[in-house]
């Protein structure tokens, strides 16, 4: 009888230690997913706030909605007492139920310098990020997040675009054509190496036109060099037949 007291005490502490430490690691595992969602919550955030007006889309804007709403949902499910998670979600259904027509309030913001460029680039970064994971949660369905993934492609090619060119005309804007070269070709080369350069013929030919308006400019720099050049020969040549003609005086 003892023993099967002291069996049934040993069995009992570990089913309670076996459910404290399930009830411990259930609990960390709150938290970590909670930790994760805000995180992905931020990064929406980022991105629908700070994109540049020029390549946000209604449809780009109202997939950055649905993602938040679908976050925010399963934060709710975590802390279902959140009232300003709530409200947060009543928002966002609002605003996804107005399909494409939702409204897209981002201003524009030019590409003009490597830095802004790299923070555009980051947040393409991001947004294929919360892409993939959205699919891997089963959010979205796999043809839909592999027709967004090649969207992101499409618009980290029109930042660029965009950046090389801006960069060419300012410099041409500051009488630098040397520059203005170096960037519309670089712009060039970019769209060359894509894998259907088809599809960006018409920005293809725009940069190639100002890679040799950018190439004529510097070239009318180098000529008046040359004209100098001709005109010191020209009057070394005039000295030496001065030096003869007065040698010929001396020796006649």
């Amino acid at each position: 009888m003892i023993t099967l007291l002291v069996v049934a005490g040993i069995a009992l502490l570990i089913a309670i230690g076996y459910m404290n430490h399930v009830v411990e690691n259930n609990k960390l595992e709150k938290a970590r997913t909670r930790i994760e969602l805000n995180d992905r919550l931020r990064r929406c955030g980022e991105i629908t706030e700070t994109f540049p007006g020029q390549l946000m889309t209604a449809e780009l804007k109202l997939l950055l909605t649905r993602l938040e709403l679908n976050v925010c949902q399963r934060l709710l499910s975590l802390e279902k007492s959140d009232a300003a998670m709530k409200e947060r979600i009543a928002e966002l259904n609002a605003l996804v139920a107005q399909g494409e027509s939702i409204p897209v309030n981002n201003p524009p913001a030019p590409i003009q310098t490597e830095a802004k460029a790299k923070d555009v680039r980051f947040l393409l970064e991001a947004l294929h990020g919360q892409i993939t994971r959205a699919a891997h949660d089963g959010f979205l369905p796999t043809n839909e997040a592999k027709r967004w993934i090649r969207e992101v492609r499409h618009l980290l090619v029109l930042l660029h675009i965009e950046f090389f060119n801006n960069l060419g005309q300012h410099a041409l804007q500051q009488n630098q054509p040397g520059q203005a070269r170096l960037a519309f070709e670089r712009g060039v080369q970019y769209l060359r190496k894509q894998q259907d350069p088809k599809v960006y013929a018409e920005q293809l030919d725009y940069l190639e036109k100002l890679l040799a308006r950018a190439n004529a400019q510097v070239m009318d720099n180098i000529a008046p060099a040359d004209g100098e050049v001709n005109q010191l020969t020209e009057g070394l040549k005039d000295a030496e037949a001065d030096a003869d003609w007065k040698k010929k005086v001396v020796y006649d």
